[in-house]
């Protein structure tokens, strides 16, 4: 894993400058750093990388680094975790490698296949390539987009600037700190903003499994790996018999999490109470020769605390299990370090335990693998159960939504029940929650207006099973920019690498071609992916109810945050500010210091956030 950034421009950057556009992510990568710099026709270019060793641990592993001819340079984040085969393949046709890393790999995979190098890889990465012959750059981003990729383009003074984090382009000469005030609006909502949106004008995310060409200020985006065709595939080929979708669900996790064990430093697991990360953890240590090091961060408040639960697991499946017990105090302390590491808004607080477990974690190893992307692919949330239950009772909303006087009992029924009569866009049906926070945001912003925070991905699906729907717009939004977004932060804080073994591509393919009542059977989520874990781990050591990674939210708004939101939320500091609602913030403190509604504390939690982001960054 590291940190990479760069430029294309009309004039050239010191390398002083581009020095500290990749020094602010030398949490990325602490253990090497490189820049590279060269003219061309138009301007200059120039990449940067922050390295931290897994492959390769010597310096043939430098980058940026070149092609033997010199016409193509990378610089690169990530794991291409078959590019021992691409290797083999490309030996074949004539090259010869000096290293024994994957970056090597890449770039000539890219000189060989060109774009079409991008759908063999099967791994993590955020790609940055630089064509010295026909003059143009090639950003890209795998599949799931679990590796981040940001870019800022001004057609005005042709600067493109890209990388791993906001922070090395908030340094690039010129650039202009300002909000966009509908992605403030989505952010408020949603708790992150989705790609290829980012809070700046001018600043965008590459979107996951496209890239993006740079040349002669111009930009071209190609798509590579398409939700839709892959889908689609899966429903024309569908297994009918569990027991074949069950066992090819197994050999695709079992290969997912060995290639993903490989390094040339110490691995380990992420280990809660959940079938996920027990999963992967069995498969682990399955085929480990040695015991696998497994990391639980525990809670004093039982009602919380699930490491008993994790430490079980750990026992039966003889792991080398690490366990730490923590109070609010110690999850407190972290939150003045959260805009150091989240530079762009983002208010899942379970971002405080991820990062307690990944410096628990880093202490002993450099990779862990975590059961990230189960939810989504085998139907875990509990949205899936409201999405099941809205779309049976949709008929009823239709009755109450064009019965004489609806207007008027809407006015007098709950934000949620408001929400669901008025979900009558076909398009956009699973989304129906949505509302209930659109409505909340916009009382809280000056010119009250929230830019529709629903995801038009959704239109373009006709599948008629809402939970498939909403499982595939989770694929394409809440999980790369989400899920991902907080564990890429949270361990890249304490240099760890996070490996996801079920958001292997071929295990998702398999999850398309497996049918919607073998995931959710008789309301029991993640039906078949239990199943399969129930071949390595007891059923009642998996059966008790999952407690997540949340925090007390609500009750530290009221208490021990209190003064700080009363600060951020001061008369001055908001006219000045010049974006909320003096009257609306006040509401909403009110609203939540009596209510015990997740939507209160969900929305104050963001505008917390929020004021913290731009005290550090803008003001």
């Amino acid at each position: 894993m590291c940190g990479i950034c760069g430029y294309v421009s009309r004039k050239r950057i010191e390398d002083s400058v581009l020095c500290v556009m990749r020094d602010s992510m030398t949490h990325r990568g602490p253990n090497d750093a490189g820049i590279w710099n060269r003219d061309y026709s138009n301007g200059y270019i120039g990449l940067a990388h922050r390295r931290l060793s897994i492959f390769d641990l010597t310096e043939l592993g430098h980058q940026p680094m070149e092609s033997t001819d010199g016409r193509y340079t990378i610089a690169y984040n990530g794991e291409v975790y078959n590019f021992k085969d691409l290797r083999n393949v490309l030996i074949s046709k004539g090259y010869k490698f000096k290293s024994e890393c994957d970056t090597e790999v890449i770039l000539y995979a890219y000189d060989y296949w060109k774009e079409k190098c991008f759908e063999r890889f099967n791994g993590m990465f955020a790609i940055a390539i630089w064509d010295s012959v026909d003059e143009k750059l090639i950003l890209a981003r795998d599949r799931m987009g679990v590796k981040p990729l940001y870019y800022y383009w001004c057609t005005t003074t042709e600067d493109f600037v890209f990388g791993s984090e906001l922070k090395p382009i908030m340094f690039y000469p010129g650039f202009k700190k300002n909000v966009r005030h509908d992605a403030l609006g989505k952010f408020l909502c949603n708790k992150y903003i989705a790609s290829p949106d980012a809070i700046f004008e001018n600043t965008y995310k590459v979107v996951p499994g496209t890239y993006v060409v740079f040349h002669d200020n111009t930009i071209n985006t190609e798509t590579y790996w398409n939700f839709y065709d892959e889908k689609d595939e899966g429903l024309r080929n569908q297994i009918i018999e569990f027991k074949t979708a069950k066992s090819e669900i197994n050999e695709i996790i079992i290969d997912a999490v060995n290639k993903r064990m490989v390094a040339d430093v110490p691995v380990g697991t992420f280990l809660s109470s959940g079938v996920d990360s027990a999963l992967v953890t069995a498969v682990a240590q399955r085929y480990s020769e040695a015991k696998v090091k497994t990391f639980t961060i525990g809670f004093y408040e039982k009602e919380r605390n699930e490491a008993d639960r994790a430490k079980k697991i750990a026992d039966y499946l003889g792991t080398e299990h690490t366990e730490l017990y923590v109070g609010e105090k110690e999850i407190l302390e972290l939150i003045s370090d959260i805009t150091d590491y989240y530079d762009e808004p983002f208010s899942d607080s379970s971002q405080l335990p991820t990062m307690l477990v990944s410096k628990l974690a880093s202490d002993r190893v450099t990779v862990a693998l975590s059961g990230d992307g189960g939810d989504e692919l085998f139907c875990g949330y509990k949205m899936y159960d409201w999405s099941y239950i809205a779309q049976k009772a949709d008929f009823i909303g239709n009755v109450l939504h064009f019965i004489p006087g609806s207007d008027i009992f809407k006015q007098n029924v709950s934000p949620e029940l408001r929400a669901f009569i008025n979900n009558r866009d076909a398009g956009l049906k699973t989304q129906l929650f949505v509302d209930v926070m659109t409505e909340l945001a916009s009382s809280l912003l000056l010119n009250k207006e929230v830019f529709c925070p629903k995801f038009d991905y959704e239109k373009k699906m006709d599948y008629r099973n809402w939970q498939e729907r909403r499982m595939l717009l989770d694929m394409m939004t809440y999980l790369p920019d989400e899920v991902m977004a907080k564990t890429d932060r949270a361990s890249m804080k304490y240099s760890l690498e996070v490996r996801s073994p079920l958001l292997d591509y071929r295990l998702v393919k398999k999850a398309f071609e497996i049918p919607q009542n073998f995931k959710y059977y008789n309301h029991d989520k993640k039906h078949i992916l239990k199943e399969v874990a129930y071949d390595y781990i007891p059923k009642e050591l998996l059966s008790g109810p999952k407690k997540g990674f949340g925090v007390p939210m609500a009750k530290w708004l009221r208490g021990p945050l209190k003064e700080e939101i009363k600060m951020y939320s001061d008369k001055e500091f908001i006219r000045k500010q010049g974006i909320f609602d003096q009257e609306g913030i006040n509401r909403l403190i009110a609203r939540q210091s009596v209510s015990d509604k997740v939507m209160y504390s969900s929305m104050l939690w963001s505008f917390y956030m929020f004021q913290r982001w731009w005290e550090q960054y803008v003001s």
